[in-house]
């Protein structure tokens, strides 16, 4: 057999132990998921309750591993309607404690339950009655038997091979905020459009526009009616420079549209004389102001056989109220 060099990479090695951290860590989810009860559904709901008296926060903290873990499930729960915030159990001890208050609940990350940091955090959530839910493994520990919600997780094996890296154990602990998180979201009923309210910027932000938030407004249109002579029609699409005109009534209910398109279909000596409704397409494709913009551009670009570039906008009642464009979309990066 021939030696693998000191300098070359063992290949397959590397690939198997990844394998079999990963599978560590999945049975380490599995025996988690097993082992959810009543508990947690109790800690759901006093996070529940504590948002819906208006006043309240939740408050994680941990040390170490368990720290850097509880920030995560901070800006996750953040992210989807539960206000929270980080607060290191050091800290704390420093004059952090007076971010705590009686209207918030706090949520405490230890695996082994025993870190002396956590002492004066404990002992105020005793003193002033806050509720105190515990994520640890030792059912027996300091942090599970003086909070009020002890969530226990399985004692697993650590994917280090020396057993002593949180690896395992900080995985099942992030999958149980992601489900706290996740449970509270459905209760709430967090629709797109309120997410998106936490996600402004970034690709998520773009992805939740509305057609209201990048359409040109009524105001700023190109109108016409139905007698309006095509001559004036053109100097209509000229002024406002959209590549069309929206042929409406007088209580600005859209009846036909007149594209860069329908002006080479009708070409001729006689144009300038015909009237709008003679050239215009009739009930163009329209689309709510409260839609996405993701949904614009789908309906303009994916309609089978048919390619448009811009989408009437329109309110519940059927009226005109602006005008959405493809080119809106790309330069908002909508996709």
């Amino acid at each position: 057999m021939t030696a693998i060099p000191k300098n070359t990479p063992n290949t397959a090695g590397d690939l198997g132990s990844a394998r079999q951290v990963i599978e560590t860590e999945i049975e380490g989810l599995k025996a988690l998921s097993d082992t959810l009860d009543e508990n947690f559904t109790r800690a759901v709901e006093t996070i529940h309750q504590m948002k819906q008296n208006g006043r309240g926060r939740l408050i994680v903290a941990g040390i170490g591993k368990s720290g850097h873990i509880a920030k995560k499930i901070v800006a996750t729960l953040a992210s989807t309607g539960t206000p929270s915030h980080f607060v290191h159990p050091g800290e704390a001890s420093h004059g952090d404690l007076g971010m705590v208050t009686e209207h918030d609940a706090v949520l405490m990350i230890s695996n082994s339950g025993e870190n002396a940091e956590l002492s004066d955090l404990i002992a105020y959530t005793r003193r002033f009655e806050i509720p105190l839910i515990a994520i640890t493994s030792n059912k027996d520990s300091t942090l599970a038997t003086h909070s009020d919600i002890p969530l226990i997780m399985p004692k697993m094996p650590e994917a280090c091979p020396n057993g002593m890296a949180p690896t395992t154990s900080t995985t099942m602990t992030l999958a149980l905020g992601d489900a706290i998180a996740v449970v509270l979201l459905e209760r709430m009923g967090l629709t797109k459009e309120q997410f998106g309210v936490w996600h402004p910027g970034g690709k998520l932000g773009q992805k939740l526009l509305k057609v209201s938030d990048i359409m040109t407004g009524f105001n700023d249109l190109p109108l016409v009616c139905e007698s309006t002579t095509m001559d004036q029609v053109i100097l209509v699409m000229t002024e406002k420079n959209l590549g069309c005109a929206l042929v409406s009534t007088d209580q600005n209910g859209l009846i036909g549209i007149i594209t860069d398109g329908d002006l080479k279909r009708h070409m001729s000596a006689e144009l300038f004389s015909k009237t709008a409704s003679e050239i215009m397409s009739k009930d163009p494709k329209t689309i709510s102001q409260d839609a996405l913009a993701v949904e614009a551009m789908n309906a303009m670009t994916k309609t089978p056989g048919k390619y448009i570039t811009s989408l009437a906008a329109v309110d519940e009642t059927g009226q005109l109220t602006g005008m959405i464009r493809l080119q809106d979309c790309i330069q908002k990066g909508v996709a």
